[in-house]
């Protein structure tokens, strides 16, 4: 069973989610400088150091542009080109989790239809590494593990946007995996339905494998 726990955010990422919204909300205008570093230091009671990576997050995000000996200044809020593993860094774990549930039983169904032996055997590989750690209580090789099982899945659906969007996902549900698990017990306890849905996968049985992926899925929710 997971733990409600959500991750904090780094100082910086909630300070330039604070600036974004501000900017967005209008308080600051497009072409209109930011105030200098101590101001936001003293508006954001954080060093100058967290300031300066912030403001360098919506540098990246095209939000912001630096010239230098003059400020830093609003570029706009049309065309935002933040890279989505910022965005994911930042994300309400609620929402991000939604998002990577439908991936899952997407992926399921594609790698059913599309899956090779090669798919399977990489996929065999991770489900008894899976088994072997949370039978030793090895969380974080555990954790490792059902991340690289479901990977292999993506990539056995052969869409590269699902397989990469899945693997950006990764990147942070392994960090939030790290914090909401204390123990092995749920993936001991979810071993049999992830065999099940390496079964159907085999079997090209694309319902089944739908189906065992929404079950796994609504374990970790119970």
């Amino acid at each position: 069973m997971m733990n409600n726990l959500i991750p904090r955010r780094s100082l910086a990422d909630e300070v330039a989610a604070q600036l974004q919204q501000q900017i967005t909300q209008g308080k600051y205008k497009t072409g209109e400088q930011l105030p200098i570093e101590p101001e936001l230091m003293k508006s954001f009671g954080v060093g100058r150091s967290t300031i300066r990576e912030a403001i360098k997050v919506l540098v990246n995000s095209g939000l912001l542009r630096v010239q230098q000996g003059l400020g830093t200044f609003i570029e706009g809020t049309e065309g935002i080109k933040e890279p989505l593993s910022q965005r994911l860094k930042r994300a309400d774990f609620n929402d991000m989790e939604e998002v990577r549930q439908i991936l899952e039983i997407k992926i399921a169904e594609k790698a059913a239809a599309n899956r090779t032996e090669k798919d399977l055997k990489e996929m065999r590989h991770w489900l008894t590494v899976r088994k072997q750690s949370a039978h030793n209580n090895l969380l974080n090789d555990c954790i490792d593990a059902d991340i690289n099982f479901h990977t292999a899945i993506a990539v056995a659906s052969k869409n590269e946007v699902l397989a990469d969007l899945y693997k950006a996902f990764s990147i942070q549900v392994r960090k939030y995996f790290l914090i909401s698990f204390t123990d092995t017990t749920s993936f001991i306890k979810t071993q049999g339905l992830h065999e099940q849905l390496l079964e159907s996968i085999k079997a090209n049985d694309t319902k089944k494998a739908w189906n065992t992926a929404a079950k796994i899925i609504g374990h970790r929710a119970q």
